[in-house]
């Protein structure tokens, strides 16, 4: 018997390669059909006052866009925002954008916020926010460059510029959270309810 239960894959309405691999790596079929949404609109508009509200906000408004062309589908939906005290952080628009996030971050500790939303025909079936705790240690700026040409686009490619899986690993003296949570897909959360709700195998 194999470990997910429905006939058809989960729709991950994300275009993010590690949560993909992620859930794939769990033994999750997965069907990627990115969510066309307005991310920093609907961000600015939202009622949401902190880092984990907006996290699933997005998450939630993803699976929804995503639900609304895939009738019966379950779709998931995943966010996450980079906070530093009061300052949000968004991906960084080129590698300057990322030097000055880094600057920012580097000796001091960030969260990362991670929000899951499942949703089958407008229905929020599950949502949670998982936080991770991230301290940079206080790097040169001759290291930062270093950095920045080893990681080259990939900066641009995830909040607060760095992917921990990758290059970014150099960044850090510690973490304090869950691999997956950081990975922005938090299975210590999302692979119990599976079960609960017979996808998975109990």
């Amino acid at each position: 018997m194999p470990l997910w239960l429905l006939s058809e894959p989960l729709v991950l309405a994300s275009k993010s390669d590690a949560r993909r691999a992620v859930l794939e790596a769990a033994g999750l079929p997965v069907e990627t059909v990115p969510a066309d949404i307005d991310e920093r609109g609907i961000e600015k508009d939202a009622v949401a006052n902190t880092p984990q509200d907006v996290a699933m906000l997005l998450a939630r408004e993803k699976a929804k866009a995503v639900a609304a062309t895939m009738p019966g589908r379950l779709v998931l939906g995943a966010d996450q925002t980079l906070s530093l005290g009061e300052e949000r952080f968004s991906k960084p628009a080129d590698r300057a954008a990322a030097r000055s996030q880094l600057l920012k971050l580097r000796g001091k500790t960030h969260e990362l916020s991670s929000g899951i939303a499942l949703v089958r025909d407008g229905t929020t079936l599950f949502e949670d926010c998982v936080v991770a705790r991230l301290t940079m240690w206080n790097f040169s700026e001759t290291f930062l460059d270093s950095y920045l040409d080893a990681a080259g686009s990939s900066v641009m490619q995830s909040v607060g510029g760095y992917q921990l899986e990758k290059t970014g690993i150099q960044l850090f003296e510690k973490i304090e959270g869950d691999h997956f949570t950081i990975l922005g897909m938090p299975l210590f959360s999302l692979l119990p309810f599976l079960r609960a709700q017979k996808i998975l195998v109990q």
